[in-house]
């Protein structure tokens, strides 16, 4: 059991973020509540009997996000593990400016902001765990949402260039890349097998913490499906997706 520590979890209103919540504050943290629906992190901290802190963050806001998150750090008195886990899926196959820009604001600007304040916050006590919740999806392009595996594969490169970046200062970096997981980012998806539940997802992510690894597919059995994707030629993805 781990005690006295403290985490924030950045979307934590729905889904994985949601029941990461849960699992880290039955675990011993301190758990910082972060998201666009307040009414959700109300919803959610009622659920929770440990300590926990609400703040209402908008990621696609970067400057404002950012001093949130440092005030979030601050009411907290410290700050030993984050996730970044908020993120949007924008099906855009017809490359609407409006939904590229908003999956690139979210996903990528916000991602960013979020993790400059944290690791400006480790730096300073030399320790800390910064976790990115990517996606498979990072791993090959989509012709239906191109921005959203895009941004994906931007987070996990981001992430490892992060990790090289810290590995010398007791500051780890884990990159999260899960599989279908019921939530809705996936609704409405066709094709779906292997969907996990979110919170079978969160016990996975959480012994990925523990364990401290720089790369964790969730669940376990999509390194298969990550390892084929590397794999296979691009005329397969022309099959399915009808690209001629």
């Amino acid at each position: 059991m781990l005690n006295n520590k403290k985490a924030i979890v950045i979307g934590a209103s729905s889904g994985i973020g949601r029941a990461l919540a849960k699992v880290l504050s039955r675990n011993g943290y301190e758990v910082g509540l972060a998201a666009r629906r307040v009414e959700l992190l109300r919803q959610l901290q009622e659920e929770i009997p440990a300590q926990t802190y609400l703040k209402h963050i908008d990621v696609s806001q970067p400057d404002e996000a950012m001093r949130l998150l440092q005030e979030l750090i601050n009411e907290m008195g410290g700050l030993d593990l984050i996730v970044l886990n908020s993120g949007i899926n924008t099906h855009n196959t017809s490359l609407n400016w409006q939904g590229e820009i908003d999956t690139i604001n979210v996903n990528v600007s916000g991602f960013v902001a979020m993790a400059v304040v944290a690791v400006k916050h480790f730096l300073r006590q030399n320790s800390g765990h910064l976790v990115g919740i990517s996606s498979i999806a990072g791993l090959k392009g989509s012709a239906g949402c191109p921005s959203y595996n895009a941004s994906k594969a931007f987070v996990s490169n981001y992430l490892e260039g992060l990790r090289h970046r810290l590995m010398q200062n007791n500051i780890y970096v884990s990159d999260i890349r899960p599989g279908l997981v019921d939530t809705a980012l996936i609704k409405g998806e066709r094709g779906q097998f292997w969907v996990s539940t979110a919170e079978e997802a969160a016990e996975q992510i959480f012994q990925a913490i523990k364990k401290k690894k720089g790369v964790a597919y969730i669940t376990r059995r999509w390194c298969l499906i990550a390892w084929l994707i590397k794999i296979l030629p691009d005329w397969v993805y022309r099959l399915r997706y009808k690209i001629k």
